[in-house]
């Protein structure tokens, strides 16, 4: 896909930056789509927006965000409705777009498996439905509960709506004792249209599209209004269960039909990614006639021990993905090309165009990534790939899909103006006049003023008070602009010292227009809340170069308390030793990002602002799960060679389950070396340094009774 072939050539500043303004806008999105039932932006840029934070995840594994869109499912339950938490999360699908990405997905799944590409592999494909997911529980054949997704932790409580849905069953024959029966609530295009119809008669709301009339309607507070709306529901999966429905996905499926539910009749069993891609093109052919909204085909592996083999990532289910119908695309022309300085003194462009509506929503802005992308050349002058020789006065085509800003597609050469003149990208900054300095084999140019450039300093800022850092409440990016314009915050540990620095913080922050003494009084109380911090939020919030909320994850795990960090990084900060060795083996944890952590905790002016900073905290240690009679909990093992009874993914995913901290390389620190056939280098320094050493046999026996 083009849209990823651009990612590829982004560099760790601006894919962080990206992942940001990602996040901000697909928290709204959800917000927005699944807490109000009012979504600004469509099915498809939503898709968009989320293909592409994945896209720069999978290429920046260390830049993922605590509040990684990826890891997000749904929205919090509203405050009308009492809450319901799911015994099994219902989580969300990854997304493909194209052909390339089936034919990826499959060989993922065949990798995880060790499955060679003869073997044989049954999926099931059934249309995605455009509604609102319901779960429904049954206790010895009655209808006890119903609840919406939620957040896929916890949901609305909404039975005494979904008791009105002519679709579901009160009461099951033959069921499980306890069955929990997942599926989509949705509204047929016919009773959508009469409901506006009806709407529009008594001055009540018009719905913009089927979804948002179904959730509006399931997620009513009077039952009775529920009643009257005419919607539908199909069953497509299962929670918790007090026995298995079946072996296969499929029989799975006809098993629900069995007990009365509507199931899709377009689902059907497929044999390979060839298979699957000709029942998506029939359901995209027959998408015109079916009466209701779907928005792509979802793909299931149908053996459901290779499901339960497979596992689940953080929010998606490693056996499943849904194929998303494609974007569209809108010719406009560009006006001008800005450029913004970002916490890490990358100078991004950004073109602004004569607004134009894609895919529904009306876009202005669109991502230009470097200046390398801009003139089609690279540094040498050879042409890139993906490279445009975009220019002011272009008419550019803009491409929604996989893009928070979205990117220009083409450019029509044919209407460009005689006068139009190559863009130069700047060498100074245009925020603080500081040169603007690109090192070379980097694709970005960055201000080097540091922290006398006002625009690097806001950044950090907001990045310090972002939702997956400290998460003030009441004090955002605007109010961050605000304060440091004023002079009251220039940097992270001046927030804590906010209702005392200027004696009585609420008398001054209550006589500023937009502010009053209780919305005063809010903000230093929550910032006194975040006084306590854990350790991976604090580590992110610092937001040295390359360390995104994945990667400080990991890295609180493995240290356990800010005093065990910061001993280590100082210690490491000569880049050798054992504390470096200790560091770069941390599993995703590479040279290039512990230099930037040893270099950002041991330079002197970041180490006082550190330093101070933390003075108004306490850290609390990183949450390790509960691995209670495990043999590997707090271990740091190894792998190498090749396994021949799991595959390597399956491996560390077992033994992080276990507690266990999966590292890279052999160190010192290392415990445990499980070698396969073919082990090399780590094996011989292994047994140089003494470090226990098992076969594949030997790790399974080890772990067979945890």
């Amino acid at each position: 896909m083009s849209s990823l072939q651009n990612i590829e050539k982004m560099d760790e500043a601006s894919a962080q930056i990206e992942l940001a303004r990602l996040a901000k806008l697909l928290r709204q999105a959800n917000d927005d789509y699944h807490g109000r039932d009012d979504p600004a932006i469509s099915d498809a840029d939503y898709d968009a927006l989320k293909l592409r934070n994945v896209a720069i995840e999978k290429i920046f594994p260390h830049l993922k965000r605590a509040d990684s869109p990826s890891e997000q499912i749904g929205a919090a339950p509203a405050d009308g409705f009492s809450k319901v938490t799911h015994a099994v999360a219902m989580l969300s699908l990854s997304n493909a777009f194209d052909d390339e990405d089936i034919v990826d997905f499959d060989a993922r799944v065949r990798k995880y498996l060790g499955k060679s590409a003869d073997e044989k592999l049954e999926y099931t494909a059934e249309p995605k439905i455009d509604g609102l997911s319901l779960s429904l529980r049954y206790e010895s054949g009655h209808l006890v509960q119903a609840a919406t997704r939620g957040d896929g932790a916890v949901g609305e409580n909404v039975t005494a709506n979904a008791r009105t849905i002519t679709d579901i069953p009160q009461r099951l024959s033959g069921a499980p004792d306890v069955l929990e029966v997942r599926g989509e609530v949705y509204m047929s295009h016919p009773d959508f249209d009469a409901l506006n119809a009806r709407q529009r008669e008594r001055g009540g709301k018009v719905f913009a599209n089927p979804r948002n009339a179904a959730a509006g309607s399931l997620r009513q507070l009077d039952a009775e209004i529920t009643r009257v709306r005419p919607l539908r529901f199909f069953a497509y999966a299962w929670g918790i269960t007090s026995e298995p429905l079946a072996d296969t996905q499929m029989a799975a499926i006809d098993r629900l039909a069995g007990l009365g539910f509507q199931t899709n009749p377009l689902t059907k069993r497929c044999m390979g990614p060839d298979d699957l891609l000709q029942q998506y093109a029939h359901i995209e052919t027959s998408r015109a006639t079916l009466g209701y909204d779907i928005d792509g085909v979802v793909y299931k592996v149908n053996d459901l021990k290779l499901q339960e083999r497979l596992g689940f990532r953080s929010s998606t289910p490693r056996w499943a993905t849904a194929h998303k119908f494609p974007a569209e695309l809108a010719w406009t022309r560009l006006e001008a090309i800005d450029i913004q300085v970002g916490r890490t003194g990358a100078l991004s462009p950004v073109a602004r165009l004569i607004p134009v509506t894609v895919g529904g929503v009306v876009v202005s802005n669109a991502t230009l990534h470097n200046e390398d992308y801009i003139a089609g050349r690279d540094s040498k002058g050879d042409v890139i790939r993906d490279g445009k020789d975009i220019r002011i006065g272009d008419w550019v085509q803009v491409y929604r899909a996989g893009d928070v800003i979205p990117k220009i597609a083409d450019v029509d050469l044919e209407k460009r103006r005689d006068d139009a003149q190559p863009f130069v990208f700047p060498t100074i900054c245009p925020q603080c006049q500081s040169a603007a300095i690109r090192e070379e084999g980097d694709a970005v140019r960055r201000c080097s003023g540091g922290l006398i450039c006002p625009a690097q300093a806001v950044e950090k800022l907001k990045h310090f008070v972002s939702r997956a850092a400290f998460d003030i409440e009441g004090l955002g990016a605007k109010q961050v602009e605000q304060f440091y314009k004023d002079g009251w915050i220039r940097e992270p540990a001046d927030i804590f010292e906010l209702r005392t620095r200027y004696g009585d913080g609420i008398q001054q922050l209550k006589n500023r227009e937009g502010w009053g003494e209780k919305s005063a009084d809010n903000l230093f109380d929550a910032i006194d809340e975040k006084r306590k911090i854990a350790l991976s939020r604090l580590i992110f919030s610092l937001g040295i170069r390359h360390v995104g909320e994945a990667a400080s994850n990991m890295i609180a795990l493995h240290y356990g308390t800010w005093e065990s960090f910061d001993t280590a990084m100082r210690a490491a900060a000569d880049q050798s030793g054992s504390a470096w060795e200790e560091l770069i083996a941390i599993d995703g944890v590479g040279a290039v990002m512990a230099g930037s952590l040893t270099q950002t905790l041991v330079q002197q002016a970041e180490r006082d602002s550190i330093d101070r900073l933390i003075k108004h905290l306490t850290v609390q240690p990183a949450a390790r799960p509960d691995t209670q009679g495990s043999p590997v909990a707090g271990k740091i093992v190894v792998f190498t060679g090749t396994l021949e009874k799991m595959t390597r993914a399956e491996a560390k995913a077992r033994a992080e389950r276990l507690g266990a901290k999966v590292a890279g390389s052999v160190s010192a620190k290392t415990d445990l070396l499980v070698a396969g056939p073919g082990a090399g280098s780590k094996a011989k320094k292994a047994v140089a340094l003494g470090i226990e050493t098992l076969d594949e046999d030997g790790w399974l026996a080890l772990i067979a009774d945890a």
